[in-house]
């Protein structure tokens, strides 16, 4: 009972640390020792949860802890305060670490690969670390979903508000590790990009570009030495490795919706020429099928002329000046392709005769 209870005593000073600078020196290895310590609590929690007598000296001795640091309330106190604590202690432990900027980066991407380790063999019984806390986002969205809901603050009001979360989260990520090294933010985006899934992240992005600014900091805010810098708060890392991504790019301009993307790039201009480039050069991989009428790919992963037709649409109903330059590149590859006005012999032509109605 001694060592169960000096080990609690332990684990408690290691949560408190989670929240602090000390973080910094963590290494990968700290990481795994510390989730499996968190682990090994619960499984504690688990067993005894129903044996009232060590419950109640287990939580006296928690108490006394807390109380000998510097008279704490629980309320502040950032270790274990009860032996309920014990039921939730890996997911605190993740959310802590997850938050603290002082985080290194190696330690992170560890942590990363233990919240999401990928396909494997589970417990059928054992519920992951990695679902709670997706359950812990979606309670958060559900919250930020309840303040925000009916304002139409932003284009991204109305998504997922899951996907929402996960934005606000990567944004304030990237802020934090773009202060502690320049090839911070785009070190953080390649592991994300290899870690995760592609098209849910690829969303994430698009979220993330399209939620609000923060309000500017008042003057004396600004002042101070230690506030962040960061230019665009992380929108602006997130363009910069889009734009140095060329097959990212590709796959975010061809997954997402195309009033999705509409609304990225009249947010975000300096994405518009990539995103333009990629759809005419996508119209340029299209034949026309006398046969059937219309143009088609030569490989299956072509798009079909109706989705291209659907984007340069988006496109072309968004204010100028996004919508004059769409219009203006159109007339520019038809007039390299002969200046056809009838239909079939160039797809600009009949992208273009497409449009007219809606233009």
């Amino acid at each position: 009972m001694e060592s169960l209870s000096q080990q609690l005593e332990r684990f408690s000073e290691v949560l408190a640390a989670s929240r602090t600078p000390h973080v910094r020196s963590w290494s990968p290895a700290t990481v795994r020792r510390a989730l499996q310590w968190a682990r090994y609590m619960r499984h504690v929690y688990r067993r005894f949860g129903h044996h009232a007598g060590i419950r109640l000296a287990l939580d006296r001795r928690l108490r006394d802890q807390w109380r000998r640091e510097d008279g704490a309330a629980p309320a502040t106190y950032s270790g274990l305060t009860s032996f309920r604590a014990l039921g939730r202690c890996d997911l605190l432990l993740a959310q802590r670490l997850l938050g603290n900027r002082a985080f290194g980066d190696a330690a992170f991407r560890c942590l990363l690969g233990q919240l999401c380790p990928g396909p494997g063999a589970r417990d059928a019984e054992e519920e992951t670390l990695q679902d709670r806390l997706a359950l812990l986002a979606r309670r958060r969205a559900a919250v930020h979903l309840l303040r925000a809901g009916g304002l139409g603050e932003s284009p991204a009001a109305h998504e997922d508000p899951l996907t929402q979360t996960q934005a606000e989260l990567l944004l304030q990520r990237l802020r934090e590790v773009g202060q502690a090294a320049a090839e911070g933010p785009r070190s953080l985006l390649c592991g994300l990009w290899e870690r995760l899934p592609q098209n849910s992240f690829l969303g994430v992005i698009a979220a993330a570009l399209l939620l609000p600014s923060s309000p500017p900091e008042p003057p004396q805010k600004e002042l101070e030495l230690d506030s962040p810098k960061t230019p665009g708060e992380g929108r602006h890392e997130l363009v910069q490795w889009l734009l140095g991504k060329s097959d990212t790019m590709a796959a975010f301009c061809h997954s997402l919706p195309a009033g999705l993307l509409a609304s990225v790039v009249g947010l975000h201009p300096e994405l518009f020429p990539a995103y333009l480039a990629l759809l005419t050069d996508w119209g340029r991989q299209l034949s026309y099928d006398l046969q059937k009428g219309i143009w088609v790919g030569a490989e299956a992963r072509d798009g079909p002329w109706e989705e291209l037709l659907s984007r340069f649409q988006s496109l072309c109903q968004a204010p100028s000046p996004l919508k004059d330059e769409v219009l203006r590149a159109l007339e520019t590859c038809k007039a390299q392709d002969g200046g056809f006005e009838v239909p079939g012999l160039s797809i600009w032509t009949d992208l273009l005769l497409a449009l007219g109605s809606g233009v």
